[in-house]
């Protein structure tokens, strides 16, 4: 975290909106990506991301510092979501209109079709995992979070966090192979 971000959190814990509207303006794509990629659904992702910075901008008073502020929302945002599965009682699959357009530097269209297909075919798989499974894949894998982050995150122990994240690549992996007729392209 750097310093003026550290200096918003203080502001804002202090009742300061336009520090609080400056870190949600930093934070809110994590956020919402985040959430959309566990529940399947932009629209509830939406409504999701803007009560996990309500619930935030409460709690902020009792925010630690020794706590990194990233990784404090994204637990907000992951409570929020198993609120949510909770009442739906089942995981949804992606709808097609709902998948995320690629973001490619590469100028080939062909190239752009493949990385389209490559990251419609993640999305896929990882709606089709577990949520425990799809949840510590993106929280590691997208979101960066280390292994001590992930443990305090998710609030289990360190090793529980290696052996749900193996399990939860050895199933994206299988997965993909399934997709692929069980081979593995690269």
């Amino acid at each position: 975290m750097n310093e003026s971000e550290q200096d918003f959190i203080q502001q804002a814990a202090r009742g300061d909106r336009q520090a609080f509207g400056a870190l949600v303006r930093t934070h809110q794509a994590r956020v919402f990506h985040f959430i959309r990629r566990l529940l399947g659904s932009a629209d509830e992702a939406a409504d999701l991301t803007q009560e996990t910075f309500i619930r935030a901008y409460q709690a902020l008073p009792r925010w630690r510092p020794e706590a990194r502020f990233q990784t404090w929302l994204l637990q907000i945002a992951r409570n929020a979501a198993l609120d949510t599965l909770r009442q739906r009682r089942h995981y949804v699959d992606l709808a097609p209109d709902e998948q995320a357009e690629p973001v490619d530097p590469a100028p080939s269209p062909l190239r752009r079709l493949q990385s389209a297909r490559d990251l419609a075919l993640l999305e896929q798989l990882l709606a089709r995992l577990p949520h425990e499974q799809r949840e510590i894949l993106l929280l590691r894998e997208v979101e960066g979070l280390a292994y001590d982050e992930l443990a305090a995150t998710l609030q289990i122990n360190t090793g529980t966090v290696k052996s749900r994240l193996a399990r939860a690549r050895q199933a994206l992996l299988h997965g993909y192979r399934q997709a692929n007729g069980g081979t593995l392209d690269d």
